[in-house]
């Protein structure tokens, strides 16, 4: 037992120069060891082992893909200030791992300056509606740009996308003002194309109204004139001459009017003679108009051609 007692020492100093020399690496990650601050070697995933005193993990890196989001405040080619994220997804090459642990002490602020230096190459060529349609464009160019800078230090560039454009909020404001406003004056012109239609549509079909109202109209003095030619006929026959039963045809529709004006008992006040005489001379200032106009008509025609015979 002293025996084991007096070996304790030796025992505790072995396990803390054996705990020391051990270390685990996690599944995607490498470590760096140093020897006196000089590079030694690159320990992948696993189990380890180190020289304790003389060797010590300078780092560790990770190789997973990782994104740096980068925002960039720009002016497009319409005096324009708009805020682009850029996000950058990249990984560090595997067999690249000293490069990029050791050629670049900052490599978050290396990629952000070329992020910067390339959208404000880009955005200033563009409008800002082009922006917003070429931001792939944008986004290849900058992925581009850092592929050929990064790859030497052992960064591969995955891939980069514009995941947000902001524009200044007046700016914002003016393009919501100018979108209603288009969408206000389409609105106002379909509105005005349907009531433009409506119209045309209703004067197409009053014009039809007028027309087979005018046709109907004529027919019906059409169906008179030969009723009263028929009515004529018939007096004619029983020995009434063509005056008697004109005069007997204008009397009768004379009290037919009276007739049916005095059964609708909501019709206005309507002063008419209700005498036989009435339709008499009824009929006769009828001809008496007919022969008036009659006569007017032959001696304008007659003052007409004698104005020809004068020019001629």
């Amino acid at each position: 037992m002293e025996v084991f007692l007096g070996y304790m020492p030796y025992i505790f100093i072995g396990l803390l120069i054996f705990f020391a020399s051990i270390f685990i690496v996690k599944q995607q990650t490498v470590a760096i060891v140093e020897r006196f601050g000089k590079f030694q070697s690159i320990r992948h995933s696993g189990f380890q082992l180190k020289i304790p005193i003389f060797d010590k993990i300078a780092g560790k890196v990770s190789l997973k893909i990782q994104q740096l989001d980068v925002i960039v405040e720009t002016k497009t080619l319409d005096d324009v200030f708009v805020k682009l994220k850029v996000s950058v997804q990249y990984v560090i090459i595997k067999d690249k791992v000293y490069e990029a642990f050791y050629k670049l002490e900052y490599p978050h602020d290396q990629i952000t300056s070329y992020v910067f230096d390339v959208v404000r190459a880009e955005v200033p060529k563009m409008k800002l509606d082009d922006v917003f349609v070429k931001k792939n464009d944008i986004a290849n160019a900058v992925k581009t740009e850092l592929q050929d800078a990064m790859l030497n230090y052992g960064f591969d560039i995955i891939k980069t996308l514009v995941t947000d454009i902001d524009p200044d909020a007046q700016v914002k404001v003016a393009m919501n003002r100018i979108n209603a406003a288009d969408r206000e004056k389409t609105a106002a012109q379909y509105e005005g194309d349907a009531q433009r239609i409506l119209i045309v549509e209703k004067a197409k079909a009053e014009a039809e109204s007028k027309r087979l109202q005018g046709q109907g109209i004529a027919d019906q003095r059409r169906e008179i004139a030969r009723g009263l030619e028929e009515s004529v006929e018939v007096l004619n026959k029983v020995g009434i001459n063509s005056q008697e039963a004109s005069a007997l045809i204008v009397v009768t529709q004379h009290y037919d009017t009276l007739q049916s004006i005095g059964e609708h008992t909501n019709s206005n006040l309507i002063l008419l003679p209700n005498s036989p005489q009435a339709g008499s001379d009824m009929l006769n200032n009828m001809v008496a108009s007919f022969s008036a106009s009659n006569q007017i008509g032959e001696a304008m025609k007659k003052a007409e051609n004698k104005k020809r015979g004068k020019e001629e």
